[in-house]
């Protein structure tokens, strides 16, 4: 493997844990708004990550499903622990960020556990099955 593709490869992990992440939390806000959970909302991010991510992180598409369904699988993962971490921050009158620090990740993957539904690991699992097919489908942005 060249240095190149070994630097293309890295860059593209990163940018899809970025992407994730990024999507993660734009996904908190409307779940927050409404004082619910939204699984559904897996469906058309995922369906966003697999364009974003074949058309501009990694145009071969083996690559960019897998690395659009890790993307998907961060950002559901996240959407459960910022709300759980939003949730504590709430009942305790702390900011998030305190509230992330005194919880502690096991708290946090523990109130997670606790207040998912079958259905919701359904709608997770659709989402990320869903934006692997888009990444795999997709056809990279023509460029000039």
């Amino acid at each position: 493997m060249s240095a190149r593709a070994l630097f293309s490869l890295v860059f593209a992990i990163v940018s899809a844990v970025m992407l994730g992440l990024a999507f993660g939390a734009v996904w908190m806000l409307p779940t927050l708004f409404f004082s619910r959970v939204m699984p559904w909302l897996a469906l058309p991010i995922g369906w966003l990550l697999g364009r974003l991510i074949r058309g501009w992180v990694r145009p071969e598409p083996r690559g960019a499903a897998v690395l659009s369904a890790l993307a998907t699988l961060l950002a559901c993962g996240y959407v459960c622990l910022l709300t759980a971490a939003a949730r504590v921050a709430g009942l305790m009158g702390l900011g998030l960020v305190d509230a992330m620090k005194i919880a502690g990740f096991g708290l946090l993957t523990d109130l997670i556990r606790l207040n998912l539904a079958p259905m919701d690991l359904l709608w997770f699992a659709l989402g990320i099955a869903l934006s692997a097919w888009v990444a795999w489908r997709a056809l990279p942005p023509k460029r000039a």
